[in-house]
């Protein structure tokens, strides 16, 4: 009987430091905020906002390839950046509990592509390889390489987003690559708060911004007589 007593005694112990045990374990972490960059209207009304009264239509623009955008390491994952200008500008530092949806250069590809898409057609890689193969047609290629796409603090309480690139026409010939033209841009756009929200608001209005002035630059090269 005392045996019984003690393991009884034993089992309840046992059960208490379990209860206690699962207790103390740690809470699930949170799991971060998705963002991009809406819906895809804003960058069409800009472009169209600012494109010439007499715009071409599509059919009038030459089919171009747009190569995947190229960026530093630092931006081929999907964290939300920012810089304390007024601290350590060299200093890039994450958001803890936001992230991009997808690598802002993916976003932004696709919101270009989006937009160049209304004027012309525009393929991907290998879609223009496979063109040049079958028809022996080589399109004009844009390369953009993605510099800076940071959330911007000039003080504790003002702020942008801040996005530059370098867009590059080639024109393949059969002498061999040639530039057409390389255009550097650089867009700040107001952040409405200094948080991560706040940020990806004035990123995506700073990337839609720069993929008008992007398309507004296509456009105008691609007018010019193929040589």
């Amino acid at each position: 009987m005392k045996t019984t007593t003690h393991s009884l005694a034993a089992a309840f112990a046992g059960m208490a430091l379990l209860v206690a045990g699962c207790g103390a374990l740690p809470d699930k972490p949170a799991r971060a905020t998705l963002y991009d960059f809406g819906p895809g209207l804003t960058a069409t009304a800009a472009a169209a906002a600012t494109a010439p009264a007499a715009a071409p239509t599509a059919a009038a623009l030459p089919t171009l390839a747009l190569a995947e955008f190229e960026s530093n390491t630092r931006l081929d994952g999907t964290q939300i950046l920012y810089r304390l200008g007024y601290a350590d500008v060299n200093e890039l530092r994450p958001y803890g509990q936001s992230r991009w949806s997808q690598p802002p250069a993916q976003l932004l590809r696709q919101r270009l592509r989006d937009s160049l898409a209304e004027r012309r057609m525009v393929l991907g890689p290998e879609e223009s390889a496979t063109i040049a193969r079958s028809k022996g047609e080589v399109p004009d290629t844009l390369r953009i390489s993605l510099d800076e796409f940071s959330h911007y603090f000039d003080s504790p309480t003002a702020s942008v987003g801040l996005v530059r690139l370098r867009a590059t026409l080639i024109r393949g010939t059969t002498g061999g690559d040639r530039v057409l033209g390389q255009k550097t841009i650089t867009v700040r756009r107001p952040a409405p708060s200094a948080d991560a929200p706040g940020g990806v608001k004035a990123l995506a209005a700073a990337s839609d911004a720069a993929v008008a002035e992007v398309t507004q630059w296509m456009d105008a090269l691609q007018r010019q007589p193929r040589q």
